[in-house]
């Protein structure tokens, strides 16, 4: 049993509605403002699991939150997915050409660069959180001031929408793990979804001998992301997930890969979200 979720941010972020979603309304948090110290609560064992963003629709990875993940040996146990839906909020009684600033997280802002070039007297500023920023318009009552956020935050901290859904591209999905400092305790016949971690030599066609194997192996690649070895010039590690529909198949794919891959490791299977 899950006691405590920590999340990167407050309620009323993303994670918060993710950590809903997959623990119930009834989970109790840990509101981080960092990853590093949403996973340290993990280590240091105040919290049993970390929701945690792992790639975006539209700006892609978070590539740090794989090395997070990898650099501390833990285990991913679940995914969630959601379709997120950034508005623009301030203190009641305001339009938006009274708005003169919007302070929001970089991922936030990169979504809706469409939307603001259209309000050029808005200056744009890089916060930690969507929802802390929510949280800190109502509690110092800044006018003039506005956040992007998601509808829980602006309900949580009763501020105004003043446009809805000002993301560039209107379908916005987000990945979301769950991690864990154990694997999860599934069933091989629930499991049909794993992230992978391995390293190749640089040299002509390793990967494709390694995606060979997959396919072969009726495993079906649905991300692949190379991260750099900063202490060894060109060569790099691979993070990939796959899906299976039999476990038998996977785990033959995962004997051969961690005799042909230099340090091939099971970031997690679970059960795949889609």
């Amino acid at each position: 049993m899950t006691k405590a979720v920590a999340i990167q941010g407050i309620q009323g972020s993303f994670h918060h509605i993710v950590a809903q979603q997959y623990f119930g309304d009834s989970v109790l948090l840990l509101e981080c403002l960092s990853f590093d110290e949403a996973v340290n609560s993990l280590l240091n064992k105040k919290t049993d699991a970390v929701v945690m963003a792992l790639e975006n629709s539209i700006a892609g990875s978070i590539i740090p939150n794989y090395a997070l993940i990898d650099t501390h040996d833990l285990h991913i146990v679940g995914e969630q997915y959601l379709d997120i839906q950034h508005h623009l909020m301030a203190l009641p009684k305001q339009e938006i050409q009274d708005i003169k600033e919007v302070y929001s997280h970089p991922m936030a802002l990169l979504q809706c660069k469409a939307f603001f070039k259209t309000h050029p007297h808005i200056k744009l500023i890089e916060d930690k959180d969507t929802a802390e920023v929510a949280q800190r318009i109502q509690t110092q009552q800044l006018k003039g001031v506005a956040a992007i956020a998601s509808q829980l935050a602006a309900d949580l901290f009763k501020l105004e929408v003043l446009a809805k859904s000002i993301q560039t591209i209107q379908h916005n999905e987000t990945r979301f793990v769950i991690v864990k400092r154990d694997n999860a305790d599934f069933s091989n016949e629930e499991t049909n979804k794993a992230s992978l971690k391995f390293e190749l030599e640089h040299k002509r066609g390793s990967l494709a001998t390694i995606l060979n194997v997959m396919s072969d192996c009726q495993l079906n690649l649905t991300k692949i992301q190379s991260l750099p070895k900063i202490e060894t010039p060109w060569k790099y590690a691979f993070f990939v997930d796959v899906t299976f529909d039999a476990y038998s198949n996977f785990q033959k794919a995962s004997s051969i890969l961690e005799i042909m891959a230099q340090d091939f490791k099971i970031l997690g299977q679970y059960k795949h979200a889609k």
